[in-house]
């Protein structure tokens, strides 16, 4: 019996199966773009922790900041003792916030944890409650977030109705509802369920993770900017997944040049170290009292240094246009891939930047999420990590760290190939 076998029975005996794990292996230590199992096997990393590792997995450069930090102090709480790593990266964010005006920041440790605080900013600062999300999004697995999210399996199943005041709009995809449609949807809701004057926020991740990477179409965020200009409400930008280089952009809306009010970061904004974080309008930021916001883990120095460290790393090594150059070569081979094929195995390759994935569809394209995951498992076997994502499970992205070198890209997208031959419908 492997390690990683011994492991996953101690696993099963000792951690409820509620939280999932893709994979029955256990890691041993990683680098770069790669990783080693406890048994000493070699992966290629094309899930990056769900999107958490742009920097690539113990980058030096953080290492080297984290290791200052650990020998100056761990904890303080900021409530209790201020610490200048935590000021120092919200005025780095504050100078990279995509909207004019001045800009103020403030720290948590999770995704679902920001997106929590952003609701709880815009409710202050409108004196509102209710809130609008979009159907295939994913905010978390609180209990406030578990709503918002717009997917049910598995993440609302078996835990009752969601917290009031929650409302989902249709998320425009090319098997659903067009612009237009979505924003007579809106006028609609307004008119049916809930009054414009009672909405304190509408949050929208500009490209959907879990929902299956969808760019949210520029007209949509055009719109519904304006629908917030209009009547007052709160325009949050959800960019847990899409931020920080991954996209092509420093955050996925900056290519829509549509501004929001609060952004919320996470995941690779600490290259795995626990760090979340909302960005907003001072004048929003402000409208909580005293003692309103915080944690007690929330901002913790040591992640704040690697955070400071990772946009280091990203300025440094051109991370930024380094994601369109990779998304570009991996999308130019999955199209080419798709080409040979008839019918064809796959469909709607698509980005924006290294944000890459594509549909998994039988012979009459029609999802196959069975096919997704039997690439998945054949590609971890191959020494490949991919993760699926989508409303229908069908769905594989690419999270691959923006840092992994040109040959070593080739021989994951050869692999990728390689697997996905075996399931190709005919």
């Amino acid at each position: 019996m492997s390690l990683s076998q011994k492991l996953q029975e101690r696993r099963l005996s000792a951690v409820p199966r509620g939280v999932a794990t893709a994979f029955p292996v256990f890691a041993g230590h990683a680098q770069g773009a790669e990783l080693w199992d406890v048994d000493g096997k070699r992966y290629i990393d094309f899930a990056g922790g769900i999107g958490v590792l742009n920097t690539g997995h113990r980058h030096p450069v953080v290492l080297e900041a984290v290791r200052r930090q650990l020998d100056a102090y761990i904890h303080t709480a900021f409530q209790v003792f201020a610490y200048e790593p935590y000021v120092a990266l919200c005025e780095r964010l504050n100078s990279l916030a995509p909207f004019t005006g001045e800009a103020k920041t403030i720290l948590f440790s999770t995704g679902a944890e920001c997106v929590e605080n952003a609701v709880k900013l815009a409710r202050a600062a409108t004196r509102r409650t209710a809130v609008i999300a979009f159907s295939g999004a994913f905010h978390g697995r609180t209990a406030l977030t578990m709503g918002l999210t717009g997917k049910v399996a598995p993440y609302k199943q078996g835990f009752g109705l969601s917290p009031p005041g929650i409302y989902h709009l249709p998320f425009p995809t090319d098997r659903g509802s067009s612009v237009e449609q979505v924003l007579d949807a809106l006028e609609l809701l307004f008119r049916a369920d809930v009054a414009p004057a009672d909405v304190a926020a509408i949050i929208i991740e500009p490209v959907q993770g879990e929902g299956g990477f969808r760019a949210a179409p520029v007209e949509l965020l055009r719109g519904l900017r304006r629908i917030c200009d209009q009547h007052g409400i709160v325009f949050i930008a959800d960019e847990v997944q899409s931020g920080f280089a991954r996209t092509g952009r420093m955050f996925a809306i900056q290519h829509s040049a549509v501004e929001p009010d609060l952004i919320t970061v996470a995941k690779s904004l600490a290259a795995g170290l626990p760090l979340s974080g909302v960005i907003g309008r001072a004048k929003l930021m402000d409208a909580v009292e005293p003692g309103g916001l915080g944690g007690t883990y929330a901002g913790n120095p040591v992640a704040c240094a690697a955070a400071l460290a990772v946009l280091d790393v990203i300025e440094q090594e051109h991370l930024v246009e380094r994601a369109s150059v990779l998304g570009e070569r991996a999308t130019a081979r999955l199209l080419k891939f798709q080409s040979r094929l008839s019918p064809p195995l796959i469909t709607a390759v698509r980005g924006p930047g290294a944000m890459v994935a594509f549909d998994v569809v039988t012979k009459d394209g029609e999802p196959n999420p069975t096919a997704a995951k039997q690439i998945t498992a054949t590609a971890l076997n191959e020494g490949l990590v991919l993760l699926t994502c989508g409303v229908y499970g069908n769905a594989i992205r690419l999270l691959f760290p923006l840092v992994i070198p040109d040959e070593l890209f080739g021989e994951a997208l050869d692999v990728l190939e390689r697997v996905m031959l075996p399931v190709a419908p005919g």
